[in-house]
Protein backbone atom coordinates (compact mmCIF):
# COMPACT_ATOMS: atom_id res chain seq x y z
CA UNK A 1 0.00 0.00 0.00
CA UNK A 2 1.72 3.56 -1.28
CA UNK A 3 -1.03 5.48 -0.30
CA UNK A 4 -4.59 5.76 2.67
CA UNK A 5 -6.27 9.43 2.97
CA UNK A 6 -3.01 11.55 3.15
CA UNK A 7 0.78 11.48 2.80
CA UNK A 8 3.05 10.22 5.59
CA UNK A 9 3.95 12.83 8.47
CA UNK A 10 7.17 13.21 10.32
CA UNK A 11 6.98 13.38 14.40
CA UNK A 12 8.62 15.66 16.28
CA UNK A 13 11.73 15.33 14.56
CA UNK A 14 13.19 14.56 10.91
CA UNK A 15 16.70 13.31 12.98
CA UNK A 16 15.41 10.38 15.16
CA UNK A 17 11.64 10.68 15.15
CA UNK A 18 11.46 11.85 18.28
CA UNK A 19 12.65 8.64 20.09
CA UNK A 20 14.49 8.92 23.29
CA UNK A 21 17.76 8.37 22.63
CA UNK A 22 18.48 6.30 25.89
CA UNK A 23 16.07 3.63 24.54
CA UNK A 24 17.41 0.73 22.85
CA UNK A 25 15.84 0.44 19.63
CA UNK A 26 15.09 -2.96 17.44
CA UNK A 27 15.69 -1.86 13.65
CA UNK A 28 13.53 -4.07 11.56
CA UNK A 29 14.29 -3.55 7.54
CA UNK A 30 11.65 -4.34 4.94
CA UNK A 31 15.07 -5.16 2.68
CA UNK A 32 13.02 -5.96 -0.74
CA UNK A 33 11.57 -2.26 -1.02
CA UNK A 34 14.94 -0.57 -1.01
CA UNK A 35 16.82 -3.10 -2.75
CA UNK A 36 13.84 -2.28 -5.43
CA UNK A 37 14.20 1.40 -4.92
CA UNK A 38 18.01 0.68 -5.72
CA UNK A 39 17.43 -0.86 -8.66
CA UNK A 40 15.22 1.55 -10.46
CA UNK A 41 17.00 4.43 -9.14
CA UNK A 42 20.71 4.04 -9.35
CA UNK A 43 22.59 4.52 -12.70
CA UNK A 44 22.25 0.84 -14.53
CA UNK A 45 26.00 1.24 -15.33
CA UNK A 46 27.58 0.71 -12.24
CA UNK A 47 28.96 -2.76 -12.30
CA UNK A 48 30.45 -5.48 -9.81
CA UNK A 49 33.66 -6.43 -9.70
CA UNK A 50 33.21 -9.26 -12.42
CA UNK A 51 31.59 -6.81 -14.42
CA UNK A 52 28.31 -7.38 -14.02
CA UNK A 53 25.45 -4.65 -13.78
CA UNK A 54 25.31 -3.82 -9.28
CA UNK A 55 23.28 -1.30 -9.00
CA UNK A 56 20.55 -2.93 -6.70
CA UNK A 57 23.50 -4.24 -4.88
CA UNK A 58 25.32 -0.50 -4.99
CA UNK A 59 22.49 1.33 -3.83
CA UNK A 60 20.97 -1.00 -1.16
CA UNK A 61 24.64 -1.59 0.39
CA UNK A 62 25.14 2.68 0.40
CA UNK A 63 21.62 2.43 2.35
CA UNK A 64 22.33 0.00 5.06
CA UNK A 65 26.03 1.77 5.37
CA UNK A 66 23.99 5.24 5.68
CA UNK A 67 21.89 3.33 8.41
CA UNK A 68 24.20 1.35 10.38
CA UNK A 69 26.07 4.35 10.71
CA UNK A 70 24.03 6.86 11.38
CA UNK A 71 21.62 4.79 14.15
CA UNK A 72 24.30 2.57 15.77
CA UNK A 73 21.61 0.11 16.45
CA UNK A 74 21.94 -2.02 19.44
CA UNK A 75 19.18 -4.52 17.18
CA UNK A 76 18.77 -4.99 14.09
CA UNK A 77 16.91 -7.56 11.61
CA UNK A 78 15.77 -7.59 8.26
CA UNK A 79 13.62 -9.50 5.98
CA UNK A 80 13.56 -10.09 2.46
CA UNK A 81 10.66 -11.33 -0.17
CA UNK A 82 10.84 -14.74 -1.91
CA UNK A 83 6.86 -14.88 -2.01
CA UNK A 84 5.78 -13.27 -4.58
CA UNK A 85 3.48 -16.18 -6.52
CA UNK A 86 3.75 -18.93 -3.41
CA UNK A 87 2.59 -16.83 -0.23
CA UNK A 88 -0.59 -18.04 1.40
CA UNK A 89 -2.36 -14.82 0.20
CA UNK A 90 -2.02 -16.38 -2.80
CA UNK A 91 -4.03 -19.58 -2.35
CA UNK A 92 -6.77 -17.43 -0.79
CA UNK A 93 -6.88 -15.14 -3.71
CA UNK A 94 -5.31 -16.47 -6.82
CA UNK A 95 -5.27 -12.55 -8.36
CA UNK A 96 -3.04 -10.86 -4.70
CA UNK A 97 -0.67 -8.93 -6.27
CA UNK A 98 -0.70 -10.71 -10.19
CA UNK A 99 -0.54 -6.92 -11.44
CA UNK A 100 3.03 -7.00 -10.89
CA UNK A 101 5.70 -8.37 -13.47
CA UNK A 102 8.11 -10.69 -12.14
CA UNK A 103 11.55 -9.12 -11.54
CA UNK A 104 14.20 -9.26 -13.82
CA UNK A 105 16.61 -11.76 -13.86
CA UNK A 106 19.15 -9.61 -13.68
CA UNK A 107 17.15 -8.21 -10.45
CA UNK A 108 17.35 -11.97 -9.22
CA UNK A 109 20.74 -12.34 -9.17
CA UNK A 110 21.17 -9.01 -7.49
CA UNK A 111 18.73 -9.94 -4.42
CA UNK A 112 20.78 -12.65 -3.93
CA UNK A 113 24.32 -10.92 -3.26
CA UNK A 114 21.65 -8.01 -1.59
CA UNK A 115 21.12 -11.20 0.92
CA UNK A 116 24.64 -12.19 1.46
CA UNK A 117 26.16 -8.87 2.17
CA UNK A 118 23.59 -8.11 4.53
CA UNK A 119 24.42 -11.48 6.40
CA UNK A 120 28.23 -10.59 5.99
CA UNK A 121 27.48 -7.15 7.87
CA UNK A 122 26.25 -8.75 10.46
CA UNK A 123 22.60 -8.37 9.88
CA UNK A 124 19.94 -11.23 10.77
CA UNK A 125 17.72 -12.19 7.80
CA UNK A 126 14.82 -13.79 7.35
CA UNK A 127 12.52 -14.85 4.28
CA UNK A 128 10.20 -17.59 3.63
CA UNK A 129 7.89 -18.64 0.27
CA UNK A 130 4.45 -18.80 2.34
CA UNK A 131 5.07 -15.77 4.49
CA UNK A 132 6.20 -12.05 3.38
CA UNK A 133 8.66 -9.68 4.58
CA UNK A 134 5.90 -8.40 6.69
CA UNK A 135 4.44 -11.11 7.97
CA UNK A 136 8.08 -12.08 9.21
CA UNK A 137 8.34 -8.16 10.26
CA UNK A 138 5.34 -8.24 12.38
CA UNK A 139 5.93 -11.92 13.80
CA UNK A 140 9.67 -10.50 14.91
CA UNK A 141 8.14 -7.09 16.14
CA UNK A 142 5.34 -9.09 18.17
CA UNK A 143 7.97 -11.39 19.68
CA UNK A 144 10.22 -8.08 21.03
CA UNK A 145 6.75 -5.55 21.88
CA UNK A 146 7.68 -6.41 25.45
CA UNK A 147 11.39 -5.38 25.25
CA UNK A 148 11.29 -1.41 24.22
CA UNK A 149 10.34 0.62 20.91
CA UNK A 150 10.40 -0.99 17.43
CA UNK A 151 11.29 1.27 14.15
CA UNK A 152 10.30 -0.19 11.15
CA UNK A 153 12.34 0.92 8.38
CA UNK A 154 9.84 0.78 5.12
CA UNK A 155 8.38 2.97 2.63
CA UNK A 156 5.07 0.66 2.95
CA UNK A 157 2.27 2.68 5.30
CA UNK A 158 0.32 -1.27 5.70
CA UNK A 159 3.18 -1.34 8.42
CA UNK A 160 1.06 1.37 10.09
CA UNK A 161 -1.09 -1.45 11.46
CA UNK A 162 1.75 -2.47 13.22
CA UNK A 163 2.43 0.63 15.65
CA UNK A 164 2.04 1.13 19.10
CA UNK A 165 3.68 3.11 22.09
CA UNK A 166 6.74 4.35 20.81
CA UNK A 167 7.33 2.87 17.97
CA UNK A 168 7.85 4.28 14.74
CA UNK A 169 7.96 3.99 11.02
CA UNK A 170 10.60 5.56 9.10
CA UNK A 171 10.90 6.14 5.38
CA UNK A 172 14.17 6.60 5.09
CA UNK A 173 13.83 7.66 1.62
CA UNK A 174 12.29 10.90 2.93
CA UNK A 175 13.41 10.54 6.46
CA UNK A 176 9.84 11.00 7.26
CA UNK A 177 8.79 9.00 10.51
CA UNK A 178 5.30 8.10 11.65
CA UNK A 179 4.14 7.09 15.25
CA UNK A 180 1.10 5.84 16.56
CA UNK A 181 -0.71 8.88 16.76
CA UNK A 182 0.68 10.13 13.81
CA UNK A 183 -1.81 7.48 11.94
CA UNK A 184 -4.96 9.43 12.96
CA UNK A 185 -3.59 12.20 12.34
CA UNK A 186 -2.52 12.01 8.70
CA UNK A 187 -5.16 8.97 7.43
CA UNK A 188 -8.13 9.54 9.68
CA UNK A 189 -7.65 6.33 11.51
CA UNK A 190 -6.08 4.38 14.27
CA UNK A 191 -2.69 1.64 13.98
CA UNK A 192 -5.57 -1.16 14.24
CA UNK A 193 -7.81 -0.04 11.84
CA UNK A 194 -5.68 -0.12 9.18
CA UNK A 195 -6.48 -3.51 7.43
CA UNK A 196 -9.95 -2.90 8.42
CA UNK A 197 -9.41 0.21 6.13
CA UNK A 198 -8.01 -1.61 3.26
CA UNK A 199 -10.83 -4.07 3.33
CA UNK A 200 -13.00 -1.98 2.39
CA UNK A 201 -10.84 0.17 -0.36
CA UNK A 202 -8.73 -1.92 -1.32
CA UNK A 203 -4.90 -1.75 -2.22
CA UNK A 204 -4.40 -1.34 -6.34
CA UNK A 205 -0.32 -1.72 -4.98
CA UNK A 206 -1.34 -5.63 -4.11
CA UNK A 207 -4.21 -5.93 -6.28
CA UNK A 208 -6.61 -6.18 -3.03
CA UNK A 209 -9.82 -5.70 -4.45
CA UNK A 210 -11.90 -3.86 -1.42
CA UNK A 211 -15.35 -3.30 -1.95
CA UNK A 212 -15.53 -2.13 -5.41
CA UNK A 213 -16.87 2.27 -5.05
CA UNK A 214 -15.66 2.68 -2.01
CA UNK A 215 -12.83 4.92 -1.53
CA UNK A 216 -10.49 6.43 1.17
CA UNK A 217 -12.70 8.92 2.45
CA UNK A 218 -15.53 6.67 2.64
CA UNK A 219 -13.69 4.16 4.36
CA UNK A 220 -12.47 6.24 7.00
CA UNK A 221 -15.73 7.70 7.84
CA UNK A 222 -17.12 4.34 8.12
CA UNK A 223 -14.11 3.75 10.41
CA UNK A 224 -14.46 6.68 12.55
CA UNK A 225 -18.02 5.78 12.99
CA UNK A 226 -17.17 2.23 13.54
CA UNK A 227 -14.13 0.43 15.35
CA UNK A 228 -14.00 -2.42 12.98
CA UNK A 229 -14.91 -4.34 9.96
CA UNK A 230 -17.37 -6.48 11.89
CA UNK A 231 -18.99 -2.96 13.59
CA UNK A 232 -19.66 -1.43 10.20
CA UNK A 233 -21.60 -4.38 9.11
CA UNK A 234 -23.37 -4.81 12.09
CA UNK A 235 -24.46 -1.43 11.92
CA UNK A 236 -25.58 -1.68 8.36
CA UNK A 237 -29.02 -0.05 8.36
CA UNK A 238 -27.40 2.91 10.12
CA UNK A 239 -25.47 3.68 7.18
CA UNK A 240 -27.84 5.39 5.35
CA UNK A 241 -28.09 7.87 7.92
CA UNK A 242 -24.12 8.94 7.59
CA UNK A 243 -23.41 12.33 6.74
CA UNK A 244 -21.41 11.32 3.59
CA UNK A 245 -22.07 11.31 -0.04
CA UNK A 246 -24.04 8.43 -1.33
CA UNK A 247 -24.65 6.61 1.62
CA UNK A 248 -27.53 4.75 0.85
CA UNK A 249 -25.60 3.24 -2.27
CA UNK A 250 -22.67 2.73 -0.01
CA UNK A 251 -24.97 0.34 2.42
CA UNK A 252 -26.36 -1.05 -0.93
CA UNK A 253 -22.15 -2.07 -1.86
CA UNK A 254 -20.99 -3.65 1.59
CA UNK A 255 -24.37 -6.07 1.13
CA UNK A 256 -23.07 -6.37 -2.27
CA UNK A 257 -19.89 -7.32 -1.74
CA UNK A 258 -19.54 -8.77 2.23
CA UNK A 259 -17.40 -11.85 1.80
CA UNK A 260 -15.14 -9.65 -0.43
CA UNK A 261 -14.38 -7.04 2.19
CA UNK A 262 -13.50 -9.65 4.44
CA UNK A 263 -11.12 -11.55 2.34
CA UNK A 264 -9.18 -8.17 1.78
CA UNK A 265 -9.17 -7.41 5.06
CA UNK A 266 -7.76 -11.17 5.75
CA UNK A 267 -5.04 -10.00 2.73
CA UNK A 268 -4.10 -6.40 3.92
CA UNK A 269 -3.61 -8.17 7.53
CA UNK A 270 0.13 -8.75 8.43
CA UNK A 271 0.63 -11.47 10.37
CA UNK A 272 2.16 -11.83 13.94
CA UNK A 273 2.46 -15.35 14.53
CA UNK A 274 4.56 -16.73 12.03
CA UNK A 275 6.76 -19.71 14.10
CA UNK A 276 10.67 -18.40 14.16
CA UNK A 277 13.24 -19.43 16.16
CA UNK A 278 14.60 -16.11 17.12
CA UNK A 279 14.26 -13.94 20.32
CA UNK A 280 15.82 -10.35 20.60
CA UNK A 281 19.50 -11.27 21.81
CA UNK A 282 19.71 -12.87 18.22
CA UNK A 283 19.55 -9.68 17.01
CA UNK A 284 22.37 -7.82 18.45
CA UNK A 285 24.16 -6.29 15.84
CA UNK A 286 27.95 -7.22 16.77
CA UNK A 287 29.52 -5.72 13.64
CA UNK A 288 30.10 -7.51 10.24
CA UNK A 289 32.94 -10.01 8.69
CA UNK A 290 35.45 -8.22 6.48
CA UNK A 291 36.89 -11.71 5.23
CA UNK A 292 33.41 -12.83 4.33
CA UNK A 293 32.62 -8.89 2.12
CA UNK A 294 35.83 -9.20 0.65
CA UNK A 295 34.68 -12.52 -0.99
CA UNK A 296 32.40 -11.03 -2.48
CA UNK A 297 31.95 -9.22 -5.81
CA UNK A 298 31.19 -5.96 -4.84
CA UNK A 299 31.45 -2.47 -6.35
CA UNK A 300 34.88 -1.34 -5.09
CA UNK A 301 33.61 2.09 -4.08
CA UNK A 302 30.84 -0.19 -1.73
CA UNK A 303 33.80 -2.66 -0.12
CA UNK A 304 36.06 0.38 0.71
CA UNK A 305 32.30 1.87 2.10
CA UNK A 306 31.59 -1.37 4.13
CA UNK A 307 35.11 -1.68 5.66
CA UNK A 308 35.17 1.55 7.23
CA UNK A 309 31.67 0.90 8.34
CA UNK A 310 33.02 -2.02 9.64
CA UNK A 311 35.80 -0.41 11.72
CA UNK A 312 34.37 2.23 13.30
CA UNK A 313 31.85 -0.68 15.02
CA UNK A 314 34.89 -2.18 16.14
Amino acid sequence: MKRMVGDISSTNSYSNGGLDPLLPRLYLIDASVYVFRAYYSVDPAVQDAYGEPANAVFGYGMFLCELLERRRPQFVVAAFDESLTTSFRNALYPAYKANRPPAPPDLKRQFRLCRELTVALGIRTFASRRYEADDLIGSLAERCAPQGPRVFVTSDKDYAQLLQGEDRLWDVARNRWLDAAGVADTFGIRPEQVADFLGLAGDSVDNVPGVPGIGAKTAAALLAQWPSLEAVYEALDTVPTLPIRGAARVRRLLVEHREQAFLSRRLATIERYVPLCCDREDLVWRGGDRYILDDLPLPERLRQRFRRVLAEAL
